[in-house]
């Protein structure tokens, strides 16, 4: 159970849980959801009243990686946590930024056929994504928490997963054990190019690379590029991807129309996944 790991997003003690109720030493407490998740997010912590994604966000997310476009990845990263892991058969999961648990979902039970059983948290800022988390996978402890300050005891996980989400190097530091596994994903400059060029006319190349950021507390293991192509036929398929990205926030009717028309798209799937290590010092 991976309560075992949790502290007080108050005052960073040990939780200790007792049937429904984490509580730490300083009678901090926190009831379980019906729904089977910990609301661990404390009020000075929020941005905005509702902070991360909202429903309709976490529902076009849910229905288009069940399209099963993006499987690729998440069959890569369980290879690559199986490779990792098959030494390690009491290892502590986190993925930051787990969304509605697609991925964190796929992860764990790929390991569970291979004989493999780590504890995983799913954490992610939207109640409304960790509760459709929670309709995934009952075994997975799923948070409601800052990924800026995550509610983990230091020095706690042996890995840490970041699949398109906001890069925190001292916060991921700080729960990793020494030695501990950040696995990160992000965009190259080619992902879903060919809908940014339909979309935009004034279209910027991305170079980022996030290894200059992550230097002072992360050495790299490894790099490498997944790339693939996939076609949309179907317009709600498109609507439903267009409404998972930030690119649904930013075109107007007119540009969803335009696109449309241009239906069946070929699209590429491009991402770098790296593996880091966490150095000693940190």
């Amino acid at each position: 159970m991976s309560a075992s790991i949790l502290a007080c997003p108050l005052c960073q003690q040990p939780l200790q849980q007792d049937d429904k109720v984490l509580s730490c030493a300083s009678n901090h407490c926190f009831d379980q959801a019906k729904q089977g998740y910990w609301n661990l997010l404390a009020v000075q912590q929020k941005k905005s009243k509702d902070p991360g994604d909202n429903p309709s966000m976490v529902e076009a997310r849910r229905n288009f990686l069940e399209l099963g476009y993006y499987r690729p990845l998440a069959d890569s990263i369980a290879a690559t946590l199986a490779d990792e892991l098959a030494s390690n058969a009491t290892a502590q999961i986190l993925d930051m930024g787990c969304g509605e648990g697609y991925y964190t979902d796929h992860w764990q039970k790929s390991l569970v056929q291979l004989q493999l059983h780590p504890d995983f948290i799913g954490l992610d800022i939207s109640k409304h994504a960790i509760k459709a988390a929670t309709r995934r996978n009952k075994t997975i402890t799923w948070l409601v928490a800052s990924g800026a300050r995550m509610p983990i005891e230091l020095a706690s996980l042996d890995v840490l997963t970041v699949v398109f989400s906001r890069l925190m190097p001292q916060p991921f530091a700080n729960v990793l054990k020494t030695d501990g596994l950040l696995l990160l994903v992000w965009p190259s400059s080619k992902h879903l190019l060919q809908l940014k060029q339909a979309l935009y006319s004034d279209l910027k190349e991305s170079q980022y690379d996030p290894q200059a950021e992550l230097d002072a507390c992360f050495s790299c293991q490894s790099q490498a590029l997944l790339e693939f192509d996939f076609q949309l036929r179907d317009e709600q398929h498109l609507i439903t991807l267009l409404q998972m990205t930030p690119h649904g926030q930013r075109v107007n009717q007119q540009q969803q129309q335009t696109i449309f028309q241009t239906l069946p798209i070929n699209l590429t799937f491009s991402v770098n996944i790296g593996l880091f290590r966490k150095r000693a010092a940190t």
